[in-house]
Parts: C-alpha cells; sequence; structure tokens
C-alpha cells in the first residue's frame, strides 16, 4: 500500500469499523466454539467422528451424559466472554454481525458508486501473474514496487478477502440458523449439510486470523509511515506520527476488548438485555414469517442421538413413570376460551403427524429424527386462544437449581405447521432422556426452545412476570436470546 494519497474518509471509517467488529466476530466466535469444540463433516456429529477437537474430554460409557458435559472454559484471553458463556458469546456474535455487515454494505456501496473498486477489482489478466511475481519477491525477502495503491498480490489478496471471503462467512454463517434451513431446505445442503457449513466457518476464521496477522506484519516492514498516514489521515505522514497513530489504534482496540469482556463478566444480564434491544428486532424481521419445510427420508435418520437436559428427578415424576404415565395429564390454560386436561390416551386418539426433521442444538451439535405427535394447530383449534394471546408458556417437569424449566414461543411460531407435541421418535415412543411422555418440535427454533418432559401449556399477553421475565429458563439463567431463529 505505497504511493498513493488520498484514501476518502469513508474507506477510512469504514477500515476503522471493521477492525473492531471481525476481532469482537473472532473472539465470540471462539466462545461459540467453546460449546461443542469439536468440528464434523456430517450432520449426524457422532461422538468419534469429528475430524478435528479442542477438547480432552471423554464421554462416560457406563452413565447418562448430556451434552452440555462437552463443553469447555475457553479462556477469556482469547473468547468473549470466557468462562462457559455461550449466551453472551453469541449475543456479542450477533450484535457484532449486524454492523459488519452494515459497514460492509456501506463499503460496497461507496466504493461502487466512486472510482475506488478500481483499485480493489482486478481489472487485467495479468494481475495473476503479476500476483505470482510477488509472491516470489516476498518470499525472498524484498519488496515488489509500489503499485497505487496496492501492487498485485496486495490488490488479488484484498479482492478475495473482500468479495469472495467475506461473503463466504455470511452464507455460511446462514446456513447454521434453523430458521433459514427449515424455510429453504436445499440451502444447507450447498454445503453438505449444516456441520459442514459450520466447519467451513471455522476455517474461514482462521483465514481471517491469518490474513489479519499478515496484513499487520506487512503494513509494519514495508513503508510503514506510507501505510499508516494513508489509511488513517489520507496522506502519508513521518515515523512518529505513524508509530503514535499505531499504538493509539491497537490500544483502543485493546481497551474496547477489555472493557466488553470486563462488563460481560460482571454484569451479564445488563448485556444479555442491552444487546438484545439491537438482536431481537433484527432476528424478528428476518425470520418472523420463517416456517418448516423439512421433511427427511428414513435413510437420513441419525443412529445417534445426544441428550440434554438431566431428566426429572421430582417424586411427582417419579411417579408418572412407575404407572407408566396412565395418570399423566397435560393442563391447557390462560387466556384460551376453553381450558384442557388431556390424558396421554388423549393426545394419541388425536389427529398424529409424523415429520422427519434436523435438530439444531444451541451448543453446535445436530441429528436427523422422525417425530410424531399432536400438531399445535389442533391443540390451538380445540382451546381457542382469546384475542390478548400473544405468547405460549411450555412448562416441563424438571427443574434445576429449583427453578421450573420453561420456554416462551410467539404463538405465531407455536402455530407453524410442523410446531407439534411429539411423542414419539423414530417409530417408538418417547425414552426419558428425549423428553418422555411428550416434548415440543418447534422446527424453526433452536433446541432449547423444544421443551421436553412437558407437564402444562399457559397462553399469555406478556411473559415479563414469569421466571426472570427473560423468556425461558435458558433466557433467565444462561442468558441467551428469547429468539432462537439462528
Amino acid at each position: 500500500m505505497t504511493g498513493f494519497d488520498n484514501f476518502p474518509f469513508w474507506l477510512r471509517f469504514a477500515h476503522f469499523i471493521n477492525i473492531i467488529f471481525i476481532t469482537l466476530l473472532i473472539r465470540s466466535g471462539i466462545e461459540i466454539l467453546s460449546a461443542l469444540p469439536k468440528l464434523y463433516w456430517n450432520d449426524h456429529a457422532k461422538p468419534g467422528t469429528e475430524w478435528i477437537k479442542f477438547t480432552k474430554k471423554k464421554m462416560p460409557e457406563d452413565r447418562l451424559w448430556i451434552s452440555l458435559e462437552e463443553e469447555e472454559s475457553f479462556s477469556s484471553w482469547i473468547a468473549l466472554p470466557g468462562r462457559k458463556n455461550l449466551g453472551l458469546g453469541r449475543h456479542w456474535h450477533f450484535f457484532s454481525i449486524i454492523f459488519w455487515i452494515a459497514n460492509g454494505a456501506a463499503y460496497y456501496l461507496l466504493l461502487f458508486t466512486s472510482d475506488e473498486w478500481q483499485h480493489l477489482v482486478p481489472t487485467t489478466l495479468s494481475t495473476v501473474p503479476d500476483a505470482f511475481h510477488d509472491a516470489i519477491l516476498y518470499a525472498s525477502f524484498h519488496f515488489p514496487p509500489p503499485g497505487h495503491p496496492y501492487n498485485a498480490i496486495q490488490q488479488l489478496t484484498y479482492f478475495v478477502v473482500v468479495f469472495i471471503l467475506g461473503p463466504f462467512m455470511i452464507a455460511t454463517g446462514a446456513a447454521m440458523s434453523p430458521a433459514i434451513d427449515a424455510r429453504f431446505p436445499k440451502y444447507p445442503r450447498i454445503f453438505r449439510g449444516r456441520q459442514v457449513a459450520r466447519s467451513l466457518h471455522f476455517l474461514g476464521m482462521i483465514a481471517f486470523v491469518l490474513f489479519i496477522i499478515i496484513h499487520l506484519t506487512m503494513v509494519i516492514s514495508e513503508r510503514f509511515s506510507e501505510n499508516m498516514g494513508n489509511i488513517v489521515l489520507g496522506h502519508t505522514t513521518s515515523f512518529g506520527v505513524a508509530a503514535g497513530l499505531f499504538t493509539l489504534i491497537v490500544l483502543f482496540v485493546i481497551i474496547v476488548h477489555i472493557w466488553v469482556t470486563g462488563i460481560s463478566l460482571r454484569k451479564p444480564r445488563r448485556i444479555q438485555n442491552s444487546l438484545d434491544l439491537a438482536i431481537v428486532p433484527a432476528k424478528w424481521l428476518l425470520f418472523r414469517k420463517a416456517t418448516s419445510k423439512q421433511q427427511f427420508t428414513k435413510s437420513k435418520v441419525s443412529s445417534f442421538f445426544r441428550v440434554n437436559g438431566y431428566p426429572p428427578d421430582t417424586n411427582e415424576y417419579k411417579n408418572l413413570l412407575e404407572n407408566k404415565f396412565n395418570t399423566y395429564k397435560l393442563k391447557i390454560f390462560g387466556l384460551v376460551q376453553r381450558q384442557l386436561e388431556l390424558s396421554l390416551s388423549d393426545l394419541h386418539a388425536m389427529s398424529k403427524q409424523e415429520q422427519i426433521t434436523e435438530h439444531y442444538c444451541i451448543q453446535g451439535w445436530t441429528a436427523i429424527g422422525g417425530w410424531a405427535g399432536v400438531p399445535m394447530q389442533y391443540i390451538i383449534s380445540l382451546c381457542t386462544p382469546l384475542p390478548d394471546a400473544r405468547y405460549v408458556v411450555f412448562r416441563s417437569f424438571q427443574y434445576t437449581n429449583g427453578d421450573e424449566f420453561y420456554e416462551v414461543l410467539d404463538l405465531e411460531i407455536v402455530k407453524h405447521q410442523q410446531t407439534i407435541l411429539a411423542y414419539e421418535l423414530n417409530g417408538e415412543p418417547l425414552d426419558i432422556g428425549h423428553g418422555a411422555p411428550l416434548r415440543l418440535r418447534a422446527e424453526t427454533q433452536l433446541g432449547y426452545k423444544m421443551v421436553k418432559w412437558i407437564r402444562s401449556i399457559e397462553f399469555v399477553y406478556d411473559y415479563k412476570n414469569i421466571g426472570m421475565g427473560q423468556g425461558g429458563h435458558r433466557e433467565d439463567h444462561m442468558y441467551y436470546s428469547p429468539r432462537a431463529g439462528i
């Protein structure tokens, strides 16, 4: 980056904003990886089939284990915020991606409405051989002649990062969204499934990290004063000023990361609610009309399906187990015209819906299963929600640290065709680990929203007075977002 003055202000500003948010994305992405520090090339994600892992844990074979036991505690030096904080890591990741994409869109717009695109987009076939020649010079520790403003290898590298790697990360990230994949089942197949997309997303992150390291090395080692002056001030400057600018930028980025890490660990609820001010509306705009069109074939069903969440250990649930759920009653109440109490035999006598769909756990694992049960559309037709009903609360027999497990879904999501109360998995009655006698399936959502061991269903106007008011047990205690479409 030499021999060129007058980078426009918008380009310099976009470059600075990109530094902030790409580093936040990398660190929060590492936090998300820590929840399932294993990567797979198949959507069944069976333990032992991972191609790489960042854990030494081995799951026991002599007892029930749940997928939360696979989580690792990554250091806050590399992960944001670290220390097993998946919920907050996802908050920072989605908050950052909103502004990173917005910054990128503005950059694209201004780039192609000015002459700046000519500096970034190769316009001659000679760029590739010239880039190869420049690479040979760098490898021999010689600098190629300066370009206007980039030499060939710099131009080609920046083009790949801006127009290929960036969109690639967005595309693979979108392929990990249950709402997108449920609505467009063919989309994840472009990448051969969600787990392959997850692996490719990780490799893309590594590519960004390597690019940043090499980019900084070259800025410092090759005509440092000109590089720093051009990208910060828009013109060349002295070595002292360049060194001062570089130091200030590095210190600013470090301070930002120290601050966001510290406040996330000290005041997690404030961060959860503050970031949700941007995240929740964005998810609502993107996924409010998402419906599931999944239907896998039986040959795609996973031979292994992880369990997450320890089964209820209350006397009430144990008594139900002893009598094989003969006395089970599903209570449906709240803002409805008709309250219901349905036995398991009542539910079995209703219209049965079968669907083979992919389960997306917030930790990162997936599995394909065949579910059967009663459509919530039919339940809704029986109880008839009142006009004031906006949300549906699914309560479980499970208690964690004395608090009842529950989750809240928008009524519109509950009305989706593939939202069902499932009592069968792969042609067999639900086992205890997977939610017997009844569990929710909401195929546009992440797994934590699909309550197992369902005790009751309540239709409500608002959920702020339920639990801690965040929209679910995981939201209350693990700082997850109330909207789980991605």
